[in-house]
């Protein structure tokens, strides 16, 4: 196959994304569904930007809808940046919440292995820890 006419298999090779994912995101409409070469998905180096762009940024944690919108901006080219500003600036005040809320439950945890190394507590003090009321 040339580098126009990639098989399903090579673009996950190329992308590191998964096969069904890839099929999902056709699905969903993330990446458009290819022309077929008979029986088989016919990819080009253009799927394998999209697709790559699409993988990275849910590595950065940004939800399907985000990805669509910063695919949607990047077609806009430079006026977009603004707006693509805005967008991961959201994001990383997500991603810096969810940091705080990491470092509450890994101090609850750490409390709670602790408490299990000192074997003071008559019953399991991570059992105790999840069965006490939120507050």
């Amino acid at each position: 196959m040339t580098d126009h006419a990639l098989q399903i298999g090579e673009l996950s090779r190329r992308t590191g994304c998964n096969i069904e994912t890839i099929r999902y995101y056709e699905r969903i409409g993330l990446i458009s569904a290819p022309p077929r070469r008979g029986r088989y998905r016919s990819y080009g180096a253009q799927d394998v930007g999209r697709l790559s762009f699409v993988r990275r940024a849910r590595e950065l944690g940004f939800k399907l809808d985000e990805v669509r919108a910063l695919l949607n901006l990047a077609a806009g080219g430079q006026s977009a940046c603004a707006e693509v500003r805005d967008l991961a600036a959201a994001h990383l005040g997500d991603v810096r919440s969810r940091i705080v809320d990491l470092q509450r439950m890994e101090q609850v945890l750490a409390a709670s292995v602790r408490a299990c190394d000192e074997g003071q507590d008559p019953g399991c003090p991570l059992i105790l820890t999840l069965s006490a009321p939120a507050g």
